[in-house]
């Protein structure tokens, strides 16, 4: 068995496991790890034990007072950065928005983060901040999610955004999600701050899709103890149907108090077809493709000062 550690670089950003050595590491300690960036400071988040691993990069020590004190010195200074590489954003009329900037802790590396509608020619930039700051550049394009993910904020429900409190990958979200748990399909009303949909439509859908299954279709007659009538909407959480009756009163009525008389479009053969009526006929089979889309980030170009 081999013993590795979780290492996040961020507040509940992405976890990537590193060789402790002989190091006894717990979770919550703060570490200093060998990276492609160079040395950078990380939080032990995971300890576990594998059968087999493929070579984990090393961590070389649990970090020291100087270590912390040296990471918020970058702070500052990878603001001054992000100054200085919008200047030359600017200079160089690229379209491109500029999120963030982080150094790794050995200032040998130096990762600009941006948002773009499309692809960026960014090369004189990388070129020009590598002269200028005498250090290893990357820039990397990410996403709407991403940039919400790293500056953070607070959404419509009062609390700081899922991405930035605890969500470490996000999972796919779709609008059926939404028309499951009767929500409005209006996307001012479902979209995050990113402008994509909410993540929490993931969180719930679920549970309403278990309970759709045992609720009777809309549109399906049913018996109840106010009379018969027909079912119009459904209170999932609740596990109540809206039944409306004939004089056009709507009543919730509990699952339980619910039967069923006639499902809906239920097909009622009363007699042979009029000969003047001719038969339907099935439609031809077809082959169906389905298509994707899949959003692509632009390459990432590094360079040497």
């Amino acid at each position: 068995m081999m013993r590795t550690v979780g290492v996040s670089f961020r507040t509940y950003g992405k976890v990537y496991d590193f060789d402790p050595g002989r190091l006894e590491l717990e979770v919550g300690a703060r570490v200093v790890v060998d990276t492609v960036r160079g040395q950078e400071l990380g939080e032990v988040v995971s300890v576990r034990e594998v059968e087999d691993a493929a070579q984990l990069k090393p961590v070389l020590r649990i970090a020291t007072a100087s270590d912390l004190q040296k990471s918020l010195d970058l702070k500052t200074k990878e603001r001054a950065t992000l100054e200085e590489c919008a200047g030359l954003v600017a200079q160089l009329n690229l379209p491109m928005k500029l999120i963030s900037a982080e150094y790794s802790l050995d200032e040998s590396h130096l990762t600009v983060y941006f948002g773009a509608e499309g692809r960026v020619d960014f090369r004189e930039l990388v070129r020009d901040l590598g002269h200028k700051l005498h250090v290893r550049v990357e820039l990397r394009q990410i996403g709407p999610r991403d940039e919400a993910k790293i500056l953070g904020g607070y959404g419509r429900c009062g609390c700081e955004l899922c991405c930035a409190r605890f969500l470490s990958d996000f999972s796919p979200v779709s609008i059926k999600m939404a028309k499951i748990q009767d929500l409005p399909l209006n996307p001012m009303k479902i979209s995050g701050v990113c402008g994509r949909l909410l993540c929490c439509l993931g969180y719930e859908c679920e549970q309403y899709r278990e309970i759709k299954e045992k609720m009777p279709r809309e549109g399906t007659r049913v018996l109840t103890d106010a009379g018969a009538g027909v079912i119009v909407g459904h209170n999932a959480l609740g596990e109540k149907a809206l039944v409306e009756f004939e004089t056009g009163a709507r009543l919730e009525i509990p699952l339980a108090r619910i039967r069923i008389l006639e499902p809906p479009h239920a097909r009622r053969t009363t007699g042979p077809a009029s000969p003047g009526r001719p038969k339907a006929q099935a439609p031809p089979d077809h082959d169906a493709a389905a298509v994707t889309t899949e959003d692509k980030g632009s390459s990432v170009t590094e360079t040497n000062p």
